[in-house]
Formats: C-alpha cells, structure tokens, sequence
C-alpha cells in the first residue's frame, strides 16, 4: 500500500493477534465443542490474507517463511497417517482415543488423538487457502 497508513498497520497487529486467538480456541475446542481443525484452519488463514492486504507479499514471507503447497501435504499426509494408525492396531480407520492426565499446570486433561486428525486437517486448509490466495495474486 501507497501513503500513510500508520493507523491500519497499527490495528492490523492487533487484530492479527485476536484472531489467531480465536483461531487456536476453535482449533482446540473442536473435538468436544463446534471447531476443528477446518474451522480453525479457516480462521488462521484469514489472518495471514489479512497481512498479505495490509503488507506486501514479501515482506510476510520474510515474516513467514513457509511453502503453503509443502504446508498442505504435509497436513493431509498427518490427518491420514492419525487414521491409518488405529488400522494398523486392529481398529477401524480413524478410530480415536483419549485419555486423562495429570499434568502440571493444567491439572487433570483430556488428550485425544483426534487433535492429531484435527491438525492435520488444520494444516490442509490453511496451506490450501494460503496457496490459492497466492495463485489468484499473481494474477492481479
């Protein structure tokens, strides 16, 4: 962007920051509440696109350095490696399992191996969405 926008830089910080938040409780909150890993992958992602409006391209992928196509496969690679798993134990594919810990400062905690799936899915969604947007760019 042209011009003085000191003021839209300095809010889109802070929003960054709220949404990403926001975007690792629905990440987290998914297997027992509405969220997952799609919803929350949606909303991470829109603070990346977010950046990419307020700043040039070049200066988030100095921020972020990432391949958003390497980002993709490796999240659909997770989320089918969580499933085959529970195959390779006997179990129906995509089984899942839990359990509750008592770890130090969160107390007694519920630990599923659905957030692995969830992840997975998480990581699909936001390389996807990161490399469409960078796909549809190039043609601006």
């Amino acid at each position: 962007m042209k011009g003085n926008d000191v003021i839209l830089r300095t809010v889109s910080r802070i929003v960054v920051f709220i949404i990403l938040t926001f975007g690792v409780e629905l990440f987290l909150s998914g297997h027992n509440n509405p969220g997952g890993g799609f919803i929350g992958g949606l909303v991470l992602s829109s603070a990346l696109v977010l950046l990419y409006v307020v700043y040039d391209i070049e200066t988030v992928h100095q921020g972020v350095p990432l391949d958003f196509k390497k980002v993709a496969a490796f999240g659909a690679m997770l989320a089918v490696l969580s499933g085959t798993g529970a195959a390779v134990l006997g179990k129906p594919f995509l089984s899942q399992a839990f359990g509750y810990f008592d770890l130090p400062i969160f107390g007694v905690t519920e630990l599923a191996t659905v957030t692995i799936f969830e992840a997975g899915v998480a990581l699909t969604v936001i390389g996807t969405v990161e490399t469409i947007i960078l796909s549809i760019s190039k043609d601006v």
